[in-house]
Protein backbone atom coordinates (compact mmCIF):
# COMPACT_ATOMS: atom_id res chain seq x y z
CA UNK A 1 0.00 0.00 0.00
CA UNK A 2 2.06 3.28 -1.13
CA UNK A 3 2.45 6.09 1.34
CA UNK A 4 0.52 9.10 0.48
CA UNK A 5 2.30 11.48 -1.45
CA UNK A 6 4.49 14.86 0.34
CA UNK A 7 2.91 18.22 0.20
CA UNK A 8 4.83 19.93 -2.80
CA UNK A 9 4.62 23.81 -0.94
CA UNK A 10 5.56 23.88 2.55
CA UNK A 11 3.52 27.08 2.65
CA UNK A 12 0.31 25.85 2.26
CA UNK A 13 1.10 22.35 3.23
CA UNK A 14 -1.05 20.75 6.03
CA UNK A 15 0.22 17.48 8.38
CA UNK A 16 -1.98 14.94 9.93
CA UNK A 17 -0.19 13.33 12.89
CA UNK A 18 -1.05 10.03 13.69
CA UNK A 19 -0.40 6.90 15.43
CA UNK A 20 -1.69 3.31 16.28
CA UNK A 21 -5.38 3.57 18.13
CA UNK A 22 -5.95 7.28 17.13
CA UNK A 23 -9.68 8.18 16.70
CA UNK A 24 -10.62 7.85 13.22
CA UNK A 25 -12.87 11.08 13.05
CA UNK A 26 -10.30 13.02 14.94
CA UNK A 27 -8.11 12.99 11.58
CA UNK A 28 -11.00 12.21 8.98
CA UNK A 29 -12.74 15.66 10.43
CA UNK A 30 -10.41 17.93 10.15
CA UNK A 31 -8.95 16.16 6.94
CA UNK A 32 -12.10 16.20 4.98
CA UNK A 33 -12.85 20.23 5.54
CA UNK A 34 -9.39 21.07 4.17
CA UNK A 35 -9.80 18.59 1.01
CA UNK A 36 -13.05 21.04 0.55
CA UNK A 37 -11.58 23.50 0.68
CA UNK A 38 -8.89 22.95 -1.47
CA UNK A 39 -11.53 21.99 -4.14
CA UNK A 40 -13.42 25.10 -3.85
CA UNK A 41 -10.49 27.24 -4.03
CA UNK A 42 -7.75 25.39 -5.68
CA UNK A 43 -4.23 26.12 -4.43
CA UNK A 44 -5.49 26.35 -0.83
CA UNK A 45 -4.16 23.32 0.77
CA UNK A 46 -1.81 20.58 -0.04
CA UNK A 47 -2.55 17.33 2.13
CA UNK A 48 -0.57 14.77 3.91
CA UNK A 49 -1.16 12.09 7.12
CA UNK A 50 2.32 11.30 8.54
CA UNK A 51 2.76 8.84 11.31
CA UNK A 52 6.25 7.53 12.92
CA UNK A 53 6.24 4.45 11.29
CA UNK A 54 5.21 4.36 7.37
CA UNK A 55 2.43 2.67 5.65
CA UNK A 56 -1.07 1.20 7.15
CA UNK A 57 -1.49 2.82 10.97
CA UNK A 58 -4.75 0.95 12.09
CA UNK A 59 -7.26 3.14 13.77
CA UNK A 60 -8.93 2.56 17.18
CA UNK A 61 -11.67 1.18 15.28
CA UNK A 62 -9.56 -1.14 13.33
CA UNK A 63 -9.89 0.96 10.18
CA UNK A 64 -6.78 1.76 8.59
CA UNK A 65 -5.15 4.83 7.50
CA UNK A 66 -1.76 5.34 4.95
CA UNK A 67 0.79 7.56 6.30
CA UNK A 68 3.96 8.81 5.44
CA UNK A 69 7.16 9.42 7.92
CA UNK A 70 7.35 11.67 10.24
CA UNK A 71 11.07 13.20 8.43
CA UNK A 72 13.47 15.68 9.41
CA UNK A 73 14.06 18.91 7.62
CA UNK A 74 10.42 18.89 6.02
CA UNK A 75 8.46 22.46 7.31
CA UNK A 76 4.80 22.25 6.99
CA UNK A 77 2.45 25.37 7.55
CA UNK A 78 -0.01 23.66 10.18
CA UNK A 79 0.34 20.01 11.62
CA UNK A 80 -2.78 18.94 13.10
CA UNK A 81 -2.12 16.06 15.88
CA UNK A 82 -4.86 13.93 16.12
CA UNK A 83 -5.74 12.20 19.52
CA UNK A 84 -6.71 8.68 20.27
CA UNK A 85 -5.45 5.46 22.44
CA UNK A 86 -2.02 7.32 23.26
CA UNK A 87 -0.87 4.56 25.89
CA UNK A 88 -1.62 1.58 22.87
CA UNK A 89 1.43 3.58 21.06
CA UNK A 90 3.76 4.99 23.55
CA UNK A 91 7.04 4.55 22.07
CA UNK A 92 5.88 6.39 18.57
CA UNK A 93 3.93 9.08 20.73
CA UNK A 94 7.55 9.37 22.69
CA UNK A 95 9.02 9.76 18.64
CA UNK A 96 5.54 12.34 17.35
CA UNK A 97 6.56 14.84 20.85
CA UNK A 98 10.35 14.63 19.97
CA UNK A 99 9.37 16.11 16.18
CA UNK A 100 7.15 18.18 17.82
CA UNK A 101 9.70 20.05 20.13
CA UNK A 102 11.64 20.63 16.59
CA UNK A 103 8.72 23.14 15.57
CA UNK A 104 7.87 21.49 12.63
CA UNK A 105 5.37 24.25 11.34
CA UNK A 106 4.09 27.80 11.41
CA UNK A 107 0.94 26.78 13.20
CA UNK A 108 0.33 23.95 15.38
CA UNK A 109 -3.15 21.98 16.67
CA UNK A 110 -4.54 19.22 18.36
CA UNK A 111 -7.90 17.83 18.83
CA UNK A 112 -9.11 15.93 21.58
CA UNK A 113 -6.57 13.61 23.36
CA UNK A 114 -3.70 14.79 20.66
CA UNK A 115 -3.38 18.41 23.44
CA UNK A 116 -1.34 15.49 25.60
CA UNK A 117 1.21 14.72 22.89
CA UNK A 118 1.39 19.14 21.96
CA UNK A 119 1.67 19.27 26.27
CA UNK A 120 4.42 16.59 26.48
CA UNK A 121 6.41 18.44 23.83
CA UNK A 122 6.31 21.86 26.11
CA UNK A 123 4.36 23.43 23.18
CA UNK A 124 1.78 24.68 25.78
CA UNK A 125 3.33 25.99 28.85
CA UNK A 126 2.21 29.01 29.75
CA UNK A 127 -0.66 29.21 27.25
CA UNK A 128 -4.56 28.39 27.24
CA UNK A 129 -5.82 24.56 25.78
CA UNK A 130 -8.72 22.69 25.69
CA UNK A 131 -9.29 18.79 25.31
CA UNK A 132 -12.12 16.21 25.67
CA UNK A 133 -14.01 17.12 28.74
CA UNK A 134 -13.99 13.39 30.14
CA UNK A 135 -9.72 13.77 29.96
CA UNK A 136 -9.72 17.18 31.39
CA UNK A 137 -8.88 15.98 35.39
CA UNK A 138 -6.15 13.89 34.26
CA UNK A 139 -4.78 16.66 31.99
CA UNK A 140 -4.85 19.03 34.45
CA UNK A 141 -2.75 17.13 36.57
CA UNK A 142 -0.06 16.13 34.31
CA UNK A 143 0.25 19.41 33.20
CA UNK A 144 0.01 22.21 35.82
CA UNK A 145 1.98 24.91 33.23
CA UNK A 146 -1.25 25.05 30.91
CA UNK A 147 -4.03 27.01 31.75
CA UNK A 148 -6.52 24.34 30.83
CA UNK A 149 -10.35 25.27 29.95
CA UNK A 150 -11.83 22.01 29.29
CA UNK A 151 -15.35 24.03 28.61
CA UNK A 152 -14.25 25.18 25.17
CA UNK A 153 -14.77 23.49 21.55
CA UNK A 154 -11.57 24.88 20.36
CA UNK A 155 -8.83 27.58 21.80
CA UNK A 156 -6.08 29.72 19.77
CA UNK A 157 -3.61 31.04 21.86
CA UNK A 158 -1.10 32.70 19.13
CA UNK A 159 -0.50 30.43 16.39
CA UNK A 160 -0.99 26.95 18.63
CA UNK A 161 -4.73 25.73 18.60
CA UNK A 162 -6.29 22.98 20.45
CA UNK A 163 -9.71 21.75 19.87
CA UNK A 164 -12.44 19.16 22.63
CA UNK A 165 -13.55 16.10 21.74
CA UNK A 166 -13.70 14.31 18.06
CA UNK A 167 -16.05 16.30 15.99
CA UNK A 168 -14.67 19.64 17.54
CA UNK A 169 -11.60 18.79 15.17
CA UNK A 170 -14.51 19.77 12.39
CA UNK A 171 -14.85 23.13 14.21
CA UNK A 172 -11.71 23.61 14.36
CA UNK A 173 -10.35 23.24 10.55
CA UNK A 174 -13.38 25.29 9.73
CA UNK A 175 -11.49 27.86 12.13
CA UNK A 176 -8.34 27.32 10.49
CA UNK A 177 -9.56 28.05 7.15
CA UNK A 178 -11.50 31.19 8.06
CA UNK A 179 -8.31 32.16 9.56
CA UNK A 180 -6.56 31.72 6.56
CA UNK A 181 -8.89 32.26 3.68
CA UNK A 182 -11.67 34.33 5.21
CA UNK A 183 -15.36 33.44 6.33
CA UNK A 184 -16.74 32.85 3.07
CA UNK A 185 -14.88 29.79 2.38
CA UNK A 186 -15.28 28.44 5.46
CA UNK A 187 -18.84 28.56 5.27
CA UNK A 188 -19.28 27.22 1.50
CA UNK A 189 -17.21 23.94 3.42
CA UNK A 190 -19.27 24.06 6.13
CA UNK A 191 -22.43 24.06 4.06
CA UNK A 192 -20.72 20.59 1.95
CA UNK A 193 -19.95 18.93 5.44
CA UNK A 194 -23.70 19.98 6.58
CA UNK A 195 -22.68 21.50 9.65
CA UNK A 196 -23.04 25.35 11.56
CA UNK A 197 -20.45 27.35 9.96
CA UNK A 198 -18.85 27.31 12.97
CA UNK A 199 -19.59 26.76 16.64
CA UNK A 200 -17.56 29.74 18.13
CA UNK A 201 -14.17 28.74 20.03
CA UNK A 202 -15.86 29.89 23.59
CA UNK A 203 -19.07 28.20 23.19
CA UNK A 204 -19.38 25.40 26.03
CA UNK A 205 -18.84 21.65 25.51
CA UNK A 206 -21.54 21.60 28.14
CA UNK A 207 -24.06 21.24 24.85
CA UNK A 208 -22.74 18.19 23.84
CA UNK A 209 -22.43 16.49 27.33
CA UNK A 210 -25.01 18.00 29.86
CA UNK A 211 -27.79 18.34 27.46
CA UNK A 212 -27.66 14.02 27.11
CA UNK A 213 -28.21 14.32 30.77
CA UNK A 214 -24.55 13.77 31.91
CA UNK A 215 -22.35 10.66 31.81
CA UNK A 216 -25.01 8.10 31.79
CA UNK A 217 -27.75 9.95 30.59
CA UNK A 218 -30.06 9.87 34.20
CA UNK A 219 -31.13 13.71 33.52
CA UNK A 220 -31.55 13.96 29.99
CA UNK A 221 -35.48 14.15 30.96
CA UNK A 222 -34.79 17.07 33.58
CA UNK A 223 -32.41 18.99 30.89
CA UNK A 224 -35.42 19.02 28.53
CA UNK A 225 -37.70 20.03 31.31
CA UNK A 226 -34.91 23.21 32.75
CA UNK A 227 -34.82 24.27 28.79
CA UNK A 228 -38.22 24.21 28.63
CA UNK A 229 -38.94 26.67 32.06
CA UNK A 230 -35.84 28.86 31.38
CA UNK A 231 -38.13 32.14 31.90
CA UNK A 232 -38.59 30.95 35.18
CA UNK A 233 -36.86 30.80 38.54
CA UNK A 234 -35.36 27.51 38.68
CA UNK A 235 -33.23 27.24 42.47
CA UNK A 236 -32.04 24.28 43.51
CA UNK A 237 -35.01 23.14 45.42
CA UNK A 238 -37.68 23.24 42.10
CA UNK A 239 -34.91 20.82 40.33
CA UNK A 240 -34.89 18.95 43.11
CA UNK A 241 -38.18 18.60 43.43
CA UNK A 242 -38.60 17.87 39.99
CA UNK A 243 -36.29 14.91 40.26
CA UNK A 244 -38.25 13.88 42.86
CA UNK A 245 -34.82 14.58 45.06
CA UNK A 246 -33.65 16.24 48.40
CA UNK A 247 -32.03 19.41 47.23
CA UNK A 248 -28.41 18.00 48.98
CA UNK A 249 -28.85 14.51 47.17
CA UNK A 250 -29.86 16.03 43.98
CA UNK A 251 -27.18 18.67 44.31
CA UNK A 252 -24.68 16.31 44.60
CA UNK A 253 -25.84 13.59 41.77
CA UNK A 254 -25.98 16.26 39.66
CA UNK A 255 -22.39 17.59 39.75
CA UNK A 256 -21.42 13.99 39.82
CA UNK A 257 -23.22 13.03 36.88
CA UNK A 258 -22.46 16.10 34.65
CA UNK A 259 -19.40 18.23 36.24
CA UNK A 260 -21.25 21.44 36.82
CA UNK A 261 -23.85 22.49 39.42
CA UNK A 262 -27.36 22.67 38.85
CA UNK A 263 -26.85 26.46 39.13
CA UNK A 264 -24.28 26.21 36.42
CA UNK A 265 -25.96 24.09 34.46
CA UNK A 266 -29.08 26.44 34.42
CA UNK A 267 -26.62 29.08 33.22
CA UNK A 268 -25.41 27.50 30.14
CA UNK A 269 -28.73 26.41 28.98
CA UNK A 270 -29.56 30.30 29.12
CA UNK A 271 -26.40 31.38 27.89
CA UNK A 272 -26.52 28.66 24.50
CA UNK A 273 -30.65 29.07 24.37
CA UNK A 274 -29.96 33.46 24.33
CA UNK A 275 -26.93 32.95 21.65
CA UNK A 276 -29.08 31.00 19.69
CA UNK A 277 -31.85 33.71 19.58
CA UNK A 278 -29.20 36.76 19.19
CA UNK A 279 -27.09 34.99 16.40
CA UNK A 280 -30.22 33.84 14.38
CA UNK A 281 -32.95 36.28 14.94
CA UNK A 282 -34.09 39.73 14.76
CA UNK A 283 -35.95 39.65 18.12
CA UNK A 284 -35.05 41.97 20.18
CA UNK A 285 -32.22 42.17 23.48
CA UNK A 286 -34.49 42.81 26.18
CA UNK A 287 -37.43 39.92 24.73
CA UNK A 288 -34.69 37.55 24.32
CA UNK A 289 -33.35 38.15 28.14
CA UNK A 290 -36.75 38.16 29.70
CA UNK A 291 -37.35 34.69 27.63
CA UNK A 292 -34.07 32.91 28.44
CA UNK A 293 -33.96 34.13 32.25
CA UNK A 294 -31.94 36.41 32.29
CA UNK A 295 -34.81 39.11 33.03
CA UNK A 296 -33.19 42.26 31.80
CA UNK A 297 -30.50 43.12 28.95
CA UNK A 298 -27.72 44.22 31.47
CA UNK A 299 -27.76 41.06 32.99
CA UNK A 300 -28.01 39.11 30.22
CA UNK A 301 -24.96 41.10 28.39
CA UNK A 302 -22.36 40.74 31.57
CA UNK A 303 -22.81 36.74 31.50
CA UNK A 304 -22.29 37.44 27.31
CA UNK A 305 -19.51 39.21 28.06
CA UNK A 306 -18.23 35.96 31.04
CA UNK A 307 -18.72 33.03 29.07
CA UNK A 308 -18.13 34.28 25.46
CA UNK A 309 -15.97 37.62 25.47
CA UNK A 310 -18.31 39.51 23.28
CA UNK A 311 -21.85 41.04 24.12
CA UNK A 312 -24.72 40.15 22.23
CA UNK A 313 -25.02 42.88 20.07
CA UNK A 314 -20.96 41.66 19.04
CA UNK A 315 -22.30 38.51 18.26
CA UNK A 316 -25.86 39.64 16.48
CA UNK A 317 -23.22 41.68 13.79
CA UNK A 318 -20.93 38.56 13.66
CA UNK A 319 -23.90 36.06 13.28
CA UNK A 320 -25.43 38.06 9.68
CA UNK A 321 -22.01 38.34 8.25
Amino acid sequence: MPAPPVPRDPARAVAVVIFPGFQLLDAAGPTTAFELAERFRPGSYDLCTLAPEPGPVPSSSGLVLTAGRLAEGRAFDTVVVSGGDIGRSMPQARRIVAWLKRRPARRLASVCSGAWLLAEAGLLDGRRATTHWDSSDDFARRYPRVTLDADRIFIRDGEVWTSAGITAGIDLALALIEDDHGPDLARRVAQQLVVHQRRPGGQSQFSAFVELGGRTGRFSGLIDWMRAHLAEPLPVERLAGEAAMSPRNFARAFTAETGITPAKAVERLRLETARTAVEAGRAPLDRIAEATGFGDPGRMRRAFLRAFGHPPQALRRAGRR
